[in-house]
C-alpha cells in the first residue's frame, strides 16, 4: 500500500477461502446463552469462551496443548471456534485510516 497508511483487509468471498465450502459448521459447536458468561459465544456443554481459546493460540499454545489442558474439547470443537471466528471478521468492514507524517 501506498503513502502512509495503515493496511485494509479486503472481504473473503462468503462461502469460504477461495470459494469453497466451509469444512465445518460451527452452528454445532458454538452457542450464546445469556446466562452462560453474559452471553459471549462459547463452545456448547462448556464455560469456555471463543475468545478464551482463540487467546490461547495467540499466546502460543499448540492443538495439542489445548486439548490436553480442556479434554472436554474436541478436535472439531475448535476447528468450529475458527470457522466462527472467520465468519465474523468476514462480516466486517475495515478501512484504512491515514497516519500521520513523523
Amino acid at each position: 500500500m501506498k503513502g502512509n497508511s495503515k493496511a485494509i483487509r479486503k472481504r473473503p468471498p462468503k462461502a469460504g477461502i477461495a470459494g469453497q465450502k466451509a469444512a465445518c459448521d460451527w452452528r454445532q459447536y458454538i452457542c450464546s446463552d445469556p446466562e452462560v458468561l453474559t452471553g459471549k459465544p462459547v463452545v456448547k456443554g462448556t464455560r469456555l469462551a471463543v475468545d478464551f481459546i482463540l487467546g490461547l493460540f495467540a499466546a502460543g499454545w499448540s492443538g495439542k496443548q489445548v486439548l490436553q489442558n480442556y479434554p472436554s474439547l474436541s478436535p472439531k470443537a475448535i476447528q468450529a471456534v475458527f470457522a466462527y471466528a472467520a465468519e465474523c471478521m468476514g462480516e466486517e468492514a475495515f478501512y484504512a485510516i491515514p497516519s500521520e507524517a513523523p
